[in-house]
């Protein structure tokens, strides 16, 4: 039933809005939620409950730039924002000191998770 559910979620395409912070560059190499490592520099976010693994178009809704990230890390359920950058996403966002800017993100597929 559970595969069932995340071939639903995958391929049911919708976008969701709302607003992205990151991650400080003081995280590198500590374990993600999903036991990953953390890098500052890859392309990967924090979401509630997306699975990891779930690949994002995350699209800055005042510059309309696009970048393509993995989820590998949990936010709180109870945290205002839709998604948790880390810091060299943010830098290509051009995002660093703003701290929060709005976007949208849609599902655009898989990746392995790689536990260290």
């Amino acid at each position: 039933m559970k595969t069932i559910a995340l071939i639903l979620t995958l391929f049911l395409t919708s976008v969701t809005k709302g607003k992205a912070t990151y991650y400080g560059e003081h995280w590198t190499g500590r374990l993600t939620a999903s036991g990953e490592r953390f890098h500052a520099d890859s392309l990967t976010c924090a979401h509630k409950t997306l699975p990891f693994g779930t690949l994002l178009e995350v699209t800055d809704l005042n510059t309309k730039q696009k970048l393509t990230v993995k989820v590998n890390d949990r936010l709180p359920k109870s945290s205002g924002v839709l998604i948790d950058l880390t810091y060299g996403t943010a830098k290509k966002f051009g995002m660093l000191k703003k701290g929060v800017i709005k976007v949208s993100i849609e599902k655009v597929g898989m990746r392995k998770i790689y536990k260290k």
